[in-house]
């Protein structure tokens, strides 16, 4: 099944991108095909989803209950930002010196989000002040130890109420964690777990609760860049990661104070200015 994407998207680019972050034994990625396979949450359970990205939109195939494919289906639209009109995310960003040569080199650029918030937010910390190398690989020995066996031979990320029920040192000792580190994820799973509950989701319910930007700054070890990064993935055009050490390579070496005021000309879209930033500094 071919899903369009509004005004195309950047297949390569895009690619590079997903394979950066792929999580070994819950995600697989051919870049030679073009390729990228993950699991869905759906209300049905989790589909498997591979995606062959092309100039005009992706072509999906998917395992799992029949009756989850139009949830699926809804749910890689807006992973990969398939809706979003670029015509005016291009009309904001061209204008501007360090962003215009990289907007008309891949004007189909979109910013990939999540199928798994919670997932999103683990890897996130479990990538703080490390390479993306090494976040992958912490990434995998957590879904090694913990993850369950979905469809097409991929692992389900663990669910909060798991890690929340595993002690922080065993969490430590079998994904290589500080114990900083490992009490962070600790506290992260807790902190979902309980929304959950509060909230009466099943195992099962794809709608994975959201905490806010203050609720996970409470959290030990969460800082901004953390919750920046994270605003970024689940959905909101303009976040920003003034922060981010790659964002300021690229900008000259700047602070992150000059960072977050270069950005303001970037509104309403400075997600996709980082974006754009990122994949001409990192992914390509």
């Amino acid at each position: 099944m071919h899903l369009e994407a509004n005004g195309g998207l950047e297949p390569a680019a895009m690619l590079a991108s997903l394979a950066a972050h792929s999580i070994p034994g819950a995600e697989r990625t051919q870049a030679g095909a073009g390729i990228h396979e993950r699991l869905v949450c759906t209300t049905q359970g989790p589909v498997a989803a591979s995606v062959r990205l092309r100039a005009s939109g992706v072509d999906v195939t998917l395992e799992g209950p029949r009756e989850a494919e139009g949830e699926a289906l809804a749910a890689v639209r807006t992973w990969l930002d398939l809706d979003a009109d670029l015509d005016d995310v291009r009309a904001a960003l061209v204008g501007d010196p360090d962003l215009r040569p990289l907007v008309l080199a891949r004007p189909g650029l979109r910013v990939i989000g999540t199928t798994n918030v919670f997932q999103t937010v683990v890897t996130t910390v479990l990538g703080q002040q490390v390479s993306l190398a090494a976040g992958r690989t912490f990434a995998g020995r957590l879904v090694a130890s913990y993850g369950t066996p979905g469809p097409g031979g991929l692992l389900l990320f663990p669910r909060p109420a798991h890690l929340a029920g595993t002690d922080p040192g065993e969490l430590r000792a079998a994904v290589g964690l500080t114990a900083a580190r490992a009490r962070t994820v600790h506290a992260v799973a807790l902190a979902f777990a309980d929304r959950r509950g509060a909230e009466n989701t099943t195992e099962n319910d794809a709608a994975t609760p959201h905490l806010t930007r203050d609720e996970l700054l409470a959290l030990p070890g969460i800082g901004p860049w953390t919750v920046d990064y994270l605003e970024v993935r689940t959905g909101n055009p303009d976040a920003f990661a003034p922060g981010d050490l790659v964002l300021r390579r690229a900008l000259g070496g700047i602070s992150a104070a000059q960072a977050a005021a270069r950005s303001e000309v970037w509104r309403p879209f400075r997600a996709y200015a980082l974006v754009h930033l990122w994949t001409a500094a990192a992914y390509l």
